[in-house]
């Protein structure tokens, strides 16, 4: 019998139920779970912003989930060069993704080297983005956005 790996990757910022959710439905899909933990640096490349929590934390969080096997340090952008440092055989995203520019990519970068995608349903009612809003509400946007710099 072949040991299933799965590679769930995500900033994990503001850990919430629906990030435990993702790495709930991921480990029943698979033997061995490795959480790639986004680094600070690719976030602010890929979507303009740092996170909340830095990253080193972030993975510590991470390793204290039962469900996650290891945690590793996602430091560039591109997925597949990731495979190919960590090597997985499912990787596991969120449905937001499903039918977009970004999950068609996925799905065709990881099909030519027979990695399956696998979505699980989004947590639609709670998401970092919305925890980021609600903090700006009480704190102001410029104690979040000082934060987010720093």
């Amino acid at each position: 019998m072949t040991r299933i790996v799965g590679y769930a990757p995500g900033a994990y910022d503001l850990f919430h139920v629906g990030h435990l959710n993702i790495l709930r439905h991921a480990k029943r899909r698979c033997d061995y779970l490795i959480a790639g933990v986004v680094a600070d640096e690719v976030l602010e490349l890929t979507k303009g912003r740092r996170p909340i929590i830095p990253l080193a934390e972030r993975m510590e969080i991470l390793r204290h989930i039962s469900y996650v096997d290891e945690v590793v340090a996602e430091v560039q952008p591109d997925k597949v060069e990731t495979w190919r440092s960590v090597g997985f055989d499912v990787i596991f995203k969120g449905d937001d993704w499903r039918g977009t520019a970004k999950g068609d990519r996925l799905e065709r970068d990881f099909g030519a080297v027979g990695v399956e995608v696998i979505y699980f349903p989004y947590t639609v009612h709670t998401s970092s983005t919305a925890l980021r809003r609600a903090l700006a509400a009480i704190d102001g946007p410029e104690e979040l956005v000082a934060s987010e710099v720093g």
